[in-house]
């Protein structure tokens, strides 16, 4: 972490008096302090689950807006406390709808939502960090807390210190919506803007709406919330232009670059034209991460897809091949007593390959921390078995966006892109089948 030392230490301010206190902080940059020119990051952080848990004595620890242990913790107790079945992601939409539900518990606790800033987030040195933090109490007045730091400058270091402010906007969603038009103003034209949006997509559409007006580039989770809503956005906003980046398509990353490496010996190679079945299988009810990952497989192969359906506890497709032979691709729902934190997580692949005139090469991909006995099974004795263990993705929810963060990009990724459409292309074709059934 960058060593760093307050320049204006935590101060509360009625929300029209943050424009005018900040112009003054930097009025004097010949005193050696100089906002840094890198990006402002806007970010709505409802943090709802862990406000519940605080809520209702669960969470023997302030509110923070952080992925941690003691949050993921007290989650899991939670589910056993609430009687839901042991296969709820602990950070899911589910368990956060379920304490919303629960009256009482009016426990006191400490927010420091925006006040606590990830290391690898501050090591970027944002110029401006917005957070905005809706409290569950929705007729809470809206309050401001205006902090700002600066890094400690390099010895013989002619340029002085380098320095950013922290922004901090709680109360109800409403009197949040009501001050938005302050946005504008706290948001420097000459930089980049990163708006992350660490709620569930599909809420609070009136507020998503005005904060992530482009050109902000956008950072979204579309395990946050539910399946739907959440590719169909995703999707929309990349379809109009704006650079958009999903926390969800960094965790596919070591499944997408394991199933490279399988076929990367040139014997199996040619295998990949003779894909005839895809299986995958994922943690719950929660798609977007298993159709991200069908998609991208889809469109690498330049598959075209046909039809897809729903039945008890999976969904399944069929795509053409550019020689015309069609592939059946499965995504299955599988219950587990441990999940991850988050919703969705894919614990297996299979691709099943007919070469002509060879033999039938598989390909099983399971999850470092989740066998995939499931998808091992059925007969081998006539095909070629090649099985690798993903790695997990190092890193906490935090480092994650900091990748996104520090890849400075101002269009979206070019695979992403082409597999969010497809993604809810097939969403939308088994949904359509099911309302037709």
């Amino acid at each position: 972490m960058v060593p760093q030392f307050t320049l204006q230490a935590p101060l509360k301010l009625p929300p029209q008096a943050v424009i005018n206190h900040l112009e003054q902080l930097w009025r004097h940059p010949e005193e050696g302090y100089n906002g840094s020119a890198t990006f402002t990051l806007v970010v709505w952080e409802p943090a709802w689950l862990e406000q519940h848990l605080a809520r209702l004595g669960l969470l023997q620890d302030a509110v923070m807006g952080m992925q941690r242990p003691c949050l993921v913790d007290a989650a899991r107790r939670a589910i056993g406390a609430y009687g839901l079945p042991s296969a709820t992601a602990p950070l899911s939409h589910t368990l956060a709808q379920v304490l919303a539900s629960q009256s009482g518990g009016n426990g006191v606790y400490d927010d420091l939502r925006g006040q606590a800033i990830e290391s690898s987030i501050s090591e970027l040195q944002p110029h401006r960090m917005i957070t905005l933090a809706p409290t569950i109490n929705g007729e809470q007045p809206l309050d401001a807390l205006v902090a700002a730091y600066c890094s400690l400058p390099e010895e013989n270091s002619p340029g002085g210190s380098v320095c950013g402010d922290v922004l901090v906007l709680r109360g109800g969603a409403a009197s949040i919506a009501e001050e938005l038009d302050l946005l504008p103003r706290l948001i420097p034209s000459q930089l980049p803007c990163w708006v992350l949006w660490e709620g569930a997509l599909g809420e609070h559409t009136d507020i998503f709406e005005r904060l992530v007006a482009p050109p902000r580039r956008l950072i979204v989770d579309t395990a946050l919330g539910e399946t739907e809503p959440s590719l169909r956005i995703l999707a929309q906003r990349i379809a109009s232009g704006q650079a958009v980046s999903d926390l969800n398509w960094y965790r596919l990353g070591g499944w997408r670059e394991s199933l490279a490496m399988a076929f990367d010996a040139q014997d199996r190679r040619a295998a990949l034209g003779h894909v005839a079945q895809v299986d995958i299988d994922v943690e719950g009810d929660q798609l977007c991460q298993g159709l991200l990952l069908a998609a991208w497989i889809a469109s690498r192969l330049q598959w075209s897809l046909r039809t897809g359906h729903r039945q008890q506890d999976s969904s399944v497709y069929r795509f053409q091949r550019p020689d015309g032979i069609t592939v059946d691709l499965r995504l299955v729902s599988v219950p587990v007593g441990f999940p991850k934190p988050h919703a969705g997580s894919v614990l297996g692949l299979r691709l099943l390959c007919k070469p002509p005139g060879n033999r039938e090469l598989c390909v099983v991909l399971c999850g470092e921390a989740s066998g995939c006995m499931r998808l091992e099974g059925g007969d081998i004795s006539s095909r070629d078995l090649v099985e690798e263990i993903v790695p997990l993705i190092e890193g906490s929810l935090e480092v994650q966006e900091t990748r996104a963060l520090a890849g400075g990009h101002d269009t979206t990724n070019p695979l992403l892109a082409t597999t969010a459409q497809l993604a809810d292309q097939m969403l939308a074709t088994a949904t359509a089948a099911a309302s037709k059934a």
